[in-house]
């Protein structure tokens, strides 16, 4: 990479293997942080994360990733009021040709969902 930058968001370089096809088979550690590290998913009361509505919309967005990718299961993850951690497994069969080709793909669906779900949840909330 020629830059620390990549359309001037990210601070550092990847960490991901140049050499590994995040397309391929396997079990991978998923980290999605929210915008500013602003804590829009909830906050932790008596040692127990208490999500919000966002936070709602995240887990639902995140549990429904199989019904959008078949070759996709998930296990285990954990919502955190700023950021949720998840195990995303991959098991394409060999004569499947499908798409998404990546695992940014398969993290952007809910990504994108969830933050066109928060917009609209702040609009409501400015309004009232």
């Amino acid at each position: 990479m020629s830059s620390d930058k990549f359309r001037n968001k990210y601070r550092i370089p990847s960490a991901r293997a140049q050499w590994w096809d995040y397309g391929n088979n396997a079990a991978y550690f998923i980290t999605i942080c929210t915008a500013h590290r602003g804590n829009y998913f909830g906050k932790i009361m008596n040692d127990k994360m208490i999500l919000s509505e966002i936070g709602e919309i995240a887990n639902d967005c995140w549990a429904e990733i199989p019904q959008h990718f078949s070759f996709v299961d998930l296990g285990i993850y954990i919502v955190m009021p700023n950021h949720l951690h998840g195990i995303v497994i991959i098991n394409k069969n060999k004569n499947l040709r499908t798409s998404p080709n990546n695992m940014d793909d398969v993290v952007d669906k809910p990504q994108k969902t969830t933050n066109k779900k928060k917009q609209a949840v702040l609009r409501e909330t400015k309004i009232q």
